[in-house]
């Protein structure tokens, strides 16, 4: 096992990139995994890490030893426990991380037949809930505008849990050409019908309830940014935009939350 000890040594320079610059990431299309819950998802979903990196504490710990015995074959590197803090986003590291390369999505929103797509979404924890929330419920697809934050940042990541690894994540996307062509073409292998591509909008001035709509065929949800909401061109698109009822005092709820109870009003209908 090599031993690094220095922030002069290439190789942890390059980690350092990678875990603050989104540009780096993709540049490099990888990222790094941050604790014992992240990379145990990662190899759930089939997939093998590039590099394995620890502290000392870690070479002690039973979970990251039998996570250990799970990537047999990957190259494995301890770190000065100074330059694995650098390294780790969390304030008492768990030990372990894992450098990956960015699963490519498959697929196109032709073939889905629930997905969700983000617009101008900021906040990195907003993001990693809805992820989660996604993978939860049961999309098979998300799609992020230009302007989303970064997927795989380590805080996206940390937010949703492993969710990434259940889900078909397109980042960077046209958003306006990925609505209208979800509209116009409904998924292989279904016939086309009024519910086959249901593209729905959530709006605080929408009259229709999100209680009231047939969800059962092919849905998705167009959720916008935390502050500004839809832009005008994707609410002109959405063939149905609804609202979540409230009866509290509050004027809106997180965006994360109102899509956790959009896309599980779907799972609540199909089954």
């Amino acid at each position: 096992m090599k031993l690094i000890q220095s922030r002069d040594n290439p190789f942890f320079k390059e980690l350092i990139k990678l875990g603050g610059s989104a540009r780096q990431r993709g540049k490099a299309s990888q990222t790094l995994l941050d604790g014992t819950h992240l990379l145990a998802a990662y190899l759930d979903a089939g997939k093998l890490p590039q590099h394995i990196l620890l502290n000392a504490a870690a070479l002690h710990d039973a979970e990251i030893t039998a996570l250990l015995d799970r990537v047999a074959g990957a190259p494995v590197t301890q770190l000065d426990d100074r330059l694995f803090a650098e390294l780790s986003d969390l304030k008492t590291p768990t030990g372990i991380l894992a450098l990956i390369d960015l699963p490519q999505p498959a697929g196109t929103i032709a073939d889905s037949r629930f997905a969700l797509l983000l617009e101008d979404i900021q906040d990195p924890g907003n993001l990693g809930s809805m992820l989660r929330s996604a993978a939860a419920a049961g999309c098979d697809a998300v799609f992020l505008s230009m302007s989303c934050a970064d997927a795989w940042s380590p805080k996206v990541l940390r937010a949703a849990m492993g969710g990434h690894f259940a889900l078909h994540i397109h980042e960077r996307q046209d958003l306006l050409g990925v609505a209208k062509a979800f509209c116009e073409h409904p998924p292989r292998g279904l016939p086309a019908s009024p519910s086959a591509g249901t593209l729905l909008a959530a709006s605080l001035q929408a009259k229709r309830s999100l209680y009231d709509c047939d969800l059962r065929g092919n849905v998705a949800f167009l959720i916008g940014n935390e502050g500004a909401g839809l832009s005008d061109e994707l609410l002109n698109l959405a063939t149905q935009t609804i609202t979540i009822p409230m009866h509290g005092k509050i004027e809106s709820l997180n965006a994360a939350a109102a899509t956790a109870i959009c896309l599980f009003e779907v799972v609540r209908q199909r089954s």
